[in-house]
């Protein structure tokens, strides 16, 4: 099974100077917790979740109109439509994300996988291995 069998297609975006309150708007009217952040040629540049808007935004006392930029997180997960869910799921686990943005061969955005997703579609063992990984504490580098 690959990624564009279980991903979200056409995922709600945003660009780097939407407002945190329009990006909040956007996740309530569509109902979804993240928005990946593009570029103007389409490519993903960063995505902003709920959590940023509240952990990062609200309790930092930003302002509605502080644009997504700030706030959001720069280091996100980049799978391919075409890779296989297995391979995907093993990047999410690494990485201990619960979501990674799908790009297409031209590096756009053309889809969402999340946690979710994977739960819907993959096998048990496979969603069981996903969301313990995720779960995990964040893994300290360094020796000590």
């Amino acid at each position: 099974m690959q990624v564009q069998d279980i991903m979200t297609s056409n995922p709600t975006c945003c660009d780097p100077d939407t407002s945190i309150q329009e990006a909040a708007a956007l996740m309530a009217e569509k109902s979804v917790g993240s928005i990946p952040v593009l570029n103007d040629a389409g490519e993903p540049v960063g995505i902003v979740t709920d959590r940023d808007i509240c952990c990062g935004a609200v309790a930092q006392g930003k302002t509605v109109e502080t644009p997504v930029s700030e706030i959001m997180s720069n280091d996100l997960l980049t799978v391919s439509a075409g890779d296989d869910v297995e391979s995907c799921c093993n990047k999410m686990e690494e990485k201990q994300v619960r979501r990674s943005v799908v790009t297409d061969e031209s590096g756009k955005c053309c889809g969402v996988v999340a946690q979710a997703d994977v739960a819907r579609e993959a096998s048990g063992a496979e969603t069981a291995e996903l969301v313990e990984e995720v779960s995990q504490p964040k893994k300290k580098s360094g020796c000590c």
